[in-house]
């Protein structure tokens, strides 16, 4: 990654995997139509791209006092 952007590569339909939460969340509804954009654009689900956004997020994360 370069200048501190996410790359998402496209992927190929598969589904399976568990080990997951469910909760729900309010986000701005730009968000959501850039989301979906994003997924179809690179053949994942919103949920997929929200998980590697937020994994990405909190790896990324400094807590400064």
């Amino acid at each position: 990654m370069a200048n501190n952007r996410i790359t998402i590569s496209k992927k190929e339909h598969a589904k399976g995997e568990d080990g997951y939460k469910t909760f729900s969340i309010r986000i701005k509804e730009r968000t959501v139509v850039e989301l979906d954009d994003i997924a179809k654009k690179s053949n994942r689900s919103r949920n997929e791209l929200i998980n590697l956004f937020l994994e990405y997020g909190v790896a990324h994360c400094d807590i400064v006092e």
